[in-house]
């Protein structure tokens, strides 16, 4: 009987550790390529890019959202591209290598 509580308090223990150390994770950054629509022009045509495509992909970069669009097929086409890399780089944003 002692052993089984002991093994109980060990597993409680256990838990709230655990449970703290979730409730001080910060939340996972939600990328949204819904933003990236600023840029879409300069993305698909190489136009320079405005001063809010800008901002925007500052605020994707700071998010780490690049290497996240690069990975999945459905915008790894767009983000790997060469007007969309030379709209990064025309914002003054260093590509990140993933």
């Amino acid at each position: 009987m002692a052993k089984w509580a002991a093994e109980a308090t060990v597993m409680v223990v256990l838990a709230v550790a655990v449970a703290v150390v979730a409730a001080q994770a910060p939340p996972p950054v939600q990328c949204d390529p819904g933003k990236l629509s600023a840029c879409a022009v300069p993305i698909f045509f190489g136009t320079a890019p405005s001063k809010s495509c800008c901002s925007n992909l500052r605020a994707q970069e700071k998010d780490g959202c690049f290497c996240q669009y690069a990975r999945d097929p459905m915008y790894a086409s767009y983000i790997n591209s060469t007007n969309a890399r030379n709209t990064i780089a025309a914002c003054g944003i260093a590509f990140p290598s993933c």
